[in-house]
């Protein structure tokens, strides 16, 4: 029988490291985050109940999700809706569960969503899909980076081949070459199916790399060489898209928008460019939005997402004009969501229920079909977001409901 107590001490002393403790307690996951809890407790001086308190599957966060675990942060989730989609996957209605702390973000998302409904539903589709990396390597001249840079043009059928038999359910797409002096950085695209995919494209770029540094006698840098580009803010995620890259759209009447935004489609449309577009401009953001980061976050927490990659995920554009009828046309394009619905944190219990109460849990029917409803519903759901933001901003509401709701 273990002697916990001597284990918590050896913990606190140093003697036993704060990674090793699973192999002390029989690889008992449950036990090794309770120890390693009161060792933090008593070199702290606090009492860490809360986190303690939870009932996450530990065995399966151990394996994939994090280390040297002492328990959960646990976040309020909210729900909205049902929120209708018209869209290539997403088609219906939909309850959507927000994980934040936020006070109005709730509540402003659903007005969004009311206005939506009114509407017919926003139409939703995904543009691209692709996952990226980017690794870099070392050439000695320009006629050995030209040679290379021509051969990977001329032979994707080859890469596709040598990448593909890494995973079954990876597939190549594209392959793409800078060069900065002697720098040569290989942007790969794979289309991962249901899953964000980052790990497969990391093992497939490498038996990707591992050719062409034997073929070419190149000097293999780095995997990352951040022409992916991961969770990192960047004009080129923006402009040529990495994840999931969706647009959603809805035309909302002028009495409609008078009605339920408590504004004019006019003074929708100007707050939306000289906020979105000029403002953005002025600051050299690379998001000419108002505040998609709010939404990614909240749905990415949710949902099991990495949380890293609301960094590409608050990239996008959202535009509005009235149209020659006087109706207000918005529209939001997300050019960088990375998400899955299959793998990492997906798998855990409230993550995998949230992604469940949509419908888009687990593989698709095809390859790649819940993981693009889910992007469609996103889609709309920033959709809303924008709506209700911008149109509190119209109609200088946005004050009122932050002291109301976010005490």
């Amino acid at each position: 029988m273990m002697d916990e107590e001597k284990i918590v001490k050896d913990i606190v002393s140093g003697q036993i490291k704060l990674y090793e403790v699973e192999k002390h307690v029989d690889n008992d996951n449950d036990k090794a985050t309770e120890l390693r809890r009161r060792a933090i407790e008593k070199l702290t001086g606090q009492d860490l109940k809360q986190i303690g308190h939870h009932n996450i599957d530990l065995k399966q966060a151990l394996k994939a999700n994090i280390e040297n675990c002492i328990g959960v942060a646990q976040i309020p989730m909210g729900i909205t809706g049902p929120l209708k989609v018209n869209g290539n996957f997403a088609k219906g209605e939909y309850y959507i569960p927000l994980a934040t702390t936020e006070g109005a973000l709730v509540a402003s998302v659903s007005r969004g969503i009311s206005v939506i409904n009114a509407c017919g539903g926003a139409f939703a589709h995904v543009l691209k899909s692709g996952t990226t990396r980017g690794p870099v390597c070392r050439v000695d001249s320009l006629d050995k980076a030209k040679e290379v840079m021509d051969w990977v043009a001329k032979n994707k059928k080859k890469i596709k081949e040598i990448a593909e038999k890494t995973d079954p359910f990876i597939k190549f797409s594209d392959i793409e070459s800078y060069l900065v002096g002697k720098n040569l950085f290989l942007r790969i695209t794979y289309d991962t199916g249901d899953a964000m995919g980052m790990n497969m494209v990391t093992v497939a770029s490498d038996s990707v790399m591992s050719f062409l540094e034997d073929k070419f006698k190149l000097k293999h840098i780095a995997l990352s060489g951040n022409m992916c580009i991961d969770k990192k803010p960047s004009a080129l995620n923006m402009i040529k898209g990495r994840g999931k890259s969706v647009i959603a759209e809805v035309t909302i009447p002028r009495e409609l928008v008078e009605k339920k935004l408590k504004c004019t489609p006019e003074a929708f449309a100007d707050v939306c460019y000289r906020k979105n577009w000029v403002g953005s401009g002025l600051a050299g953001a690379y998001g000419f939005n108002s505040h998609f980061g709010n939404i990614v976050g909240a749905m990415f927490l949710a949902t099991g997402q990495d949380e890293a990659h609301i960094t590409e995920g608050s990239h996008g554009f959202t535009t509005a004009e009235v149209n020659d009828d006087g109706d207000l046309y918005v529209a939001i394009t997300a050019p960088s969501l990375m998400v899955g619905t299959i793998g990492g944190g997906t798998m855990l219990g409230t993550q995998k229920e949230a992604l469940s109460m949509m419908g888009c849990w687990g593989p698709g029917k095809t390859p790649g079909a819940n993981a693009k409803t889910f992007a469609e519903i996103l889609g709309s759901v920033l959709l809303a977001g924008e709506l209700s933001l911008l149109g509190a901003l119209a109609a200088r509401h946005l004050t009122q409901a932050h002291v109301r709701l976010n005490r």
